[in-house]
């Protein structure tokens, strides 16, 4: 019987904190009921005069036929233009010594046996910048003579255009200045006269040239980068050979070996200094 009366008087608390933790939760709510004289607000959802709703612009494009030549030659120019933006890139890595370096680079990645490391696209970041370092000067002379000009209103986009041409193929140029053979090779298949000076080779072949060139150039940079590499890889093989460790890959011992040697020799400080040699005379 106590138990029951000890639950009973437990229960009976409990129902009087509920009530007046009730009451005063509702305390608040009727004050304020008690200050709105004229009930809740309410809510309107109209718009006031202030307030203007958002503009969507109308976009309209009419196609029509060119009626004059004028309108028709703007209309190829117009296209041409387009085109020439969509292989911006490559020519601008196909006329500078970007495809030198990015070649060299990748070049000595495979000769260090190595699969990831670095990156592909950290090779072409190096490669990117060593050519803007080069080129720099190229640039800044095509800026002030060409793009400069043209945009205060001085020349016109054909002075522009032979204004940016000339240090682009004057840089070419002076990297084939010791060897004209990949030039006088397209002169001949174009049935051209041999050139005499640098005017006389058109740009159409000039920039091929150019880009034979290089890739030989990069090619016979790539052999003498792979000669040391490529002996360590004999001798390696030779040893294990001899222990009888045939299955044992001759790259997973001999690559720790190489690039050690690349290490102590400043492989990177030297491969980029004989890389800027080679461009800058």
């Amino acid at each position: 019987m106590k138990q029951i009366s000890l639950k009973i008087k437990k229960y009976s608390l409990f129902v009087v904190l509920c009530t007046l933790i009730g009451l005063m939760c509702a305390l608040p709510v009727s004050a304020q009921q008690s200050t709105l004289p004229n009930g809740p607000a309410r809510g309107t959802t109209e718009m006031g005069n202030t307030i203007r709703s958002a503009t969507v612009p109308n976009i309209d494009i009419n196609i029509t036929q060119p009626t004059t030549g004028k309108q028709a030659a703007f209309s190829v120019q117009l296209l041409l233009l387009l085109t020439v933006l969509t292989l911006a890139p490559s020519l601008l890595i196909l006329t500078t010594c970007f495809l030198r370096f990015s070649i060299v680079l990748d070049f000595i990645k495979r000769a260090l046996s190595l699969q990831q490391v670095p990156p592909t696209s950290v090779l072409n970041g190096i490669a990117f910048f060593m050519t803007l370092f080069v080129m720099w000067p190229t640039f800044t002379q095509i800026y002030n003579k060409s793009f400069k000009p043209l945009s205060d209103g001085q020349i016109s986009i054909d002075e522009a255009y032979k204004e940016a041409e000339a240090p682009m193929r004057i840089f070419m140029y002076s990297q084939m200045s010791e060897d004209t053979s990949y030039i006088s090779l397209f002169m001949a298949m174009g049935k051209m006269e041999k050139p005499r000076t640098l005017a006389d080779v058109p740009t159409h072949v000039l920039i091929p040239a150019y880009i034979l060139h290089e890739l030989t150039v990069a090619f016979k940079i790539g052999v003498l980068l792979y000669i040391p590499f490529i002996i360590i890889d004999m001798v390696v093989a030779s040893i294990l050979m001899s222990m009888g460790m045939m299955m044992l890959p001759p790259v997973q011992i001999s690559m720790p070996f190489k690039l050690m040697l690349f290490v102590l020799v400043d492989g990177w400080g030297l491969l980029t200094q004989q890389l800027f040699n080679s461009v800058i005379k």
